[in-house]
Order: structure tokens, then sequence, then C-alpha cells
């Protein structure tokens, strides 16, 4: 199957392919913008083909409503050592603003917890910044809770090139 129909009429979540990745690059450049952080979007349509396409690195769905394209959705599985289990881990979920606050983020959630089910994951993650707080009221309302005990830490590409060539 190629899309995943909700229990809201005219809602589906499409699974996709590489005649959609211009589609994924302007959705991730949205959320970059909603989020501030336009400047460090680096993804391109090939770093796109090649990570999501041709390695599997990640998933894509693209939310469609009403047969126009509205949102999308990138995951991805990771691994407890704790659990012995894959996780789902949510990198980006975006809804235009014109359609938010209808249910369809519940939605996109259900659809991701029946792909978790699905794949036998005990558990699913995602990160989201502190000031925004719609997002947060949202995640909280189905059940999520912060986990503030752990703080993220990050190796960016320069840090890796520099360890890669000189060491620790």
């Amino acid at each position: 199957m190629n899309y995943i129909e909700t229990k809201i009429n005219g809602l589906i979540f499409k699974k996709t392919s590489e005649k959609d990745i211009p589609i994924i690059l302007e959705f991730i450049k949205k959320i970059a913008t909603y989020e501030k952080m336009l400047d460090q979007v680096m993804a391109t349509e090939e770093k796109l083909r090649e990570s999501i396409f041709q390695n599997n690195r990640a998933h894509a769905l693209l939310i469609e409503f009403n047969n126009k394209i509205i949102g999308y959705i990138i995951y991805f599985f990771n691994f407890s050592t704790f659990i012995g289990r894959a996780g789902l881990y949510l990198e980006d979920i975006y809804i235009e603003p014109e359609y938010r606050g209808n249910g369809l983020g519940k939605e996109a959630f259900e659809t991701l917890i029946h792909i978790a089910k699905e794949e036998k994951c005990e558990r699913m993650e995602w990160v989201c910044l502190d000031w925004n707080e719609p997002s947060l009221k949202f995640y909280k309302s189905i059940g999520a809770r912060q986990m503030n005990d752990w703080i993220i830490h990050r190796l960016d590409k320069n840090v890796i090139d520099k360890i890669d060539r000189e060491g620790i």
C-alpha cells in the first residue's frame, strides 16, 4: 500500500518516491523557517535522494488533505539497548498553518504509532524547541512526557571532520 487512510475524510498519508523530493525539500525549508533556522538547511535534492531513497536512512510521508499536499513527516528507526528493540524517531512533522488545530496532527501521530507498532517499536521519541508552546501543549495532551534528565549532545560535520583528521 502506498498510502495510509485515516478517520478524517480526505486525509491520507502517502509514502514518497524520488519524484517527491522537491516537495520534501520545500517542506524542510518551511519547517526551518518556522523554527527560525532556515540558514542552517544544507539539504539538497541529491542529499535527500541518497539518504532517503538510496540508503534508506529515513522515511518520508506526505500529508494530503482533500487532494492537496499540506505537510510532511520524516522519521527513522533508532535502537534502545535497554529495551532491546527499535524505536521510531520522529525527525520532522509539518502541517501548513491554515490546516492546524483540526485534528490532523493527532491523525499524524496515530499513523506514526501504527507504523511503530507494525515495526515492533516499543517507544517513540522526538525533540521540540523549548519556545514552541503550541507543539509542547499538543505533545503533553497526547501523553508524551519531557525527558528533562537527558541532555542532547551533538557533533556537527565540522567537528566530525576535524576529529577524523586529527583524532580526539
